[in-house]
């Protein structure tokens, strides 16, 4: 599967976004899906995930309460809704996905996944 990931962009503080993460080649209904970041000079890092069942989601502790994870099947796209942006957001943002069996499986571990976007920018200005 290909991963083309859009919608960053630059936003001030307080700002909103919503990143699109289209597959092709393949249905993404078969993958769990996940968002990491990496900011200049800093490792990728874990943003949210979530399963094939689009119920079953987790956030990193950072994000939890401002981003939301989600998935439309029938548009094999994962989105990732970020609200009251900071500075601290800024980054590159990822999409990645890795097919698996259970509709509740997840992984925050970047190393599980096995495709992976472009990447996107954010730029947060305060």
């Amino acid at each position: 599967v290909q991963l083309q990931a859009c919608g960053g962009g630059l936003v001030q503080a307080g700002g909103s976004l919503r990143l699109s993460c289209t597959a092709s080649g393949r249905t993404l209904s078969s993958y769990a899906a996940g968002w990491f970041r990496q900011a200049p000079g800093k490792e990728r890092e874990f943003v949210a995930a979530v399963a094939r069942m689009e119920s079953s989601t987790r956030y990193a502790d950072s994000v939890k309460g401002r981003f939301t994870i989600s998935r439309d099947n029938a548009k094999n796209t994962v989105y990732l809704q970020m609200r009251n942006l900071t500075p601290e957001d800024a980054a590159v943002y990822y999409c990645a996905a890795v097919q698996t069996a259970g509709y509740y499986s997840y992984s925050s571990d970047a190393a599980r996944y096995d495709h992976w976007g472009q990447g996107t920018l954010v730029t947060v200005s305060s």
